[in-house]
């Protein structure tokens, strides 16, 4: 049932059987007619190759949370993967909001009038009684649960999605990262041996010899959960998001880690998923969780940039004292004026 809303912008609403999520599915396209939305300039159409086309089977599927605060990294993100891309017509966008914000979809339609994209509405109350206290306020926000619940929430003919932060921008194909061979894995993303396992989880946890075993029999890897290529279908017979849950009921009786969203994924999946090279997710440029100090690019080549952390380009930027990373996101900051073009 097609319902008319913003004159031109019409969307069919579907209230799904559960209380999990609302999907909008938008259908025509509104166009820059309000002064209620003139923050953030129309991005150009972007056509990059000669060898591209409408067939579903070659559509590349990002799911990305949609929240009025971060929505500034949300534009200069999907502009970096459409700028990069050799097939930006071959993109569907599916964005989860944690409440239905009509200036924050009409923002989204004026500003990319072409974009292929589905909003779904992501019900706060399917986390709300499991979320424990962290480090961070930000890290406690319902919606930032929502990609656990990804294959439940998505329509059955998405197979396979990219799920990615508001804070990144992407620098290469992401073409390249959508290709990956999951090898039998529910799902790759960069991982880090390397790095102190033990800081992601308490003392209590570590000294509990039943709860520590369930890292018994693989080798625990980090892996940042802001970047991920997911097989929907295995995902959803593997019953991953009940795993995920279980581990938050566990966080819920004792205080077993400290980091929101993160360590969960962590038990349940660290040192058991497909790795991709470190390139696609160089995390970290937001600082850490309390102070957000600034961070230099690690060595080696870069297809994805992530300020992950507390610092976040546009903040540091608009407070004038951004750091030297900050200048690599400016150029896809589509908020006001024109910082650079990115044609030069």
């Amino acid at each position: 049932m097609a319902v008319p809303l913003f004159g031109r912008l019409s969307f069919l609403l579907v209230v799904t059987t559960s209380t999990l999520a609302t999907r909008i599915h938008y259908g025509s396209i509104i166009r820059k007619s309000s002064s209620d939305v003139s923050t953030f300039r129309e991005a150009p159409k972007f056509r990059n190759g000669d060898d591209c086309g409408s067939n579903a089977s070659k559509t590349i599927h990002i799911a990305m949370t949609l929240d009025a605060n971060y929505l500034r990294g949300t534009m200069a993100a999907v502009l970096s993967i459409l700028k990069h891309s050799t097939c930006p017509e071959n993109m569907e966008f599916h964005f989860l909001c944690g409440k239905y914000d009509t200036n924050v979809l009409r923002t989204i339609n004026t500003t990319f009038p072409y974009l292929n994209f589905k909003v779904y509405r992501f019900n706060p109350n399917r986390v709300r009684g499991k979320i424990s206290r962290s480090i961070r306020q930000a890290l406690d926000q319902p919606l930032n649960y929502a990609r656990i619940y990804l294959a439940d929430i998505l329509p059955p003919d998405v197979k396979r999605v990219i799920y990615l932060d508001s804070d990144i921008v992407v620098v290469d194909d992401i073409m390249k990262l959508w290709e990956v061979n999951l090898d039998g894995k529910v799902l790759a993303a960069p991982e880090y041996c390397h790095v102190n396992f033990k800081q992601y989880f308490t003392d209590l946890f570590w000294s509990d010899k039943e709860l520590s075993s369930t890292f018994n029999g693989r080798q625990p890897c980090y892996f940042n959960t802001g970047v991920m290529v997911v097989d929907v279908d295995k995902w959803r017979q593997g019953r991953y998001a009940a795993k995920v849950e279980e581990w938050m009921a566990m966080q819920k009786q004792k205080r077993i880690y400290t980091l929101g969203s993160l360590p969960p994924f962590l038990l349940v999946l660290a040192g058991n998923i497909k790795a991709v090279h470190h390139r696609w997710n160089q995390h970290g440029l937001g600082g850490d969780n309390i102070d957000g100090k600034c961070r230099s690019l690690h060595p080696g080549p870069i297809s994805l940039l992530h300020w992950s952390g507390k610092g976040k380009p546009w903040l540091r930027l608009d407070s004038r004292k951004p750091c030297a990373v900050d200048h690599l996101w400016a150029p896809y900051d589509l908020y006001g004026s024109p910082v650079q073009s990115l044609e030069e």
